[in-house]
């Protein structure tokens, strides 16, 4: 395991208890370094949507833990906010709770000079994605997807 898996993963242990104590969804957690500074970020959620005050609150709770653990070496930022319309899908139960709805994929490679590809999220399983498209359904092997999120429309 890799450090950034590893502070991820222990990161995401902290914060489980305490987002589901408040009714939320831990929907990921991140460890990522951007113009040369660290984010730790937690992305929660709820039902009807996560407000400002919702991410203070849990904000200050993960902030006391990670003062209590203190396992991350490096200097980082901690910030705790809502996923967003463009959330990607990842585990289990962002594929489930998408069964039959729009999805956008993008792949790193062009499959037949393409590489985003719209349809209704039809099957899953560990290694691949199936959406039903216009002309028929497509399967898609996870390694070839950079990206998957609901499809939306402005």
């Amino acid at each position: 395991m890799s450090k950034k898996e590893s502070y991820e993963s222990q990161a995401e242990a902290l914060l489980l208890p305490i987002v589901e104590n408040l009714g939320f969804e831990l929907v990921d957690v991140e460890y990522v370094k951007e113009g040369g500074t660290w984010y730790l970020r937690a992305y929660v959620d709820k039902e009807g949507g996560i407000t400002i005050n919702d991410c203070e609150t849990v904000s200050r709770a993960f902030s006391e833990k990670l003062d209590e653990k203190d396992f991350i070496d490096e200097a980082y930022i901690m910030e705790v906010s809502s996923p967003g319309l463009g959330r990607p899908l990842k585990k289990e139960k962002d594929f489930a709770r998408s069964l039959g709805k729009e999805v956008e994929i993008r792949t790193f490679r062009p499959i037949r000079h393409e590489k985003e590809f719209y349809g209704v999220l039809s099957a899953y399983d560990a290694d691949s994605v199936t959406i039903a498209a216009e002309d028929g359904s497509q399967t898609f092997e996870r390694k070839d997807i950079a990206l998957i999120r609901l499809a939306f429309d402005f």
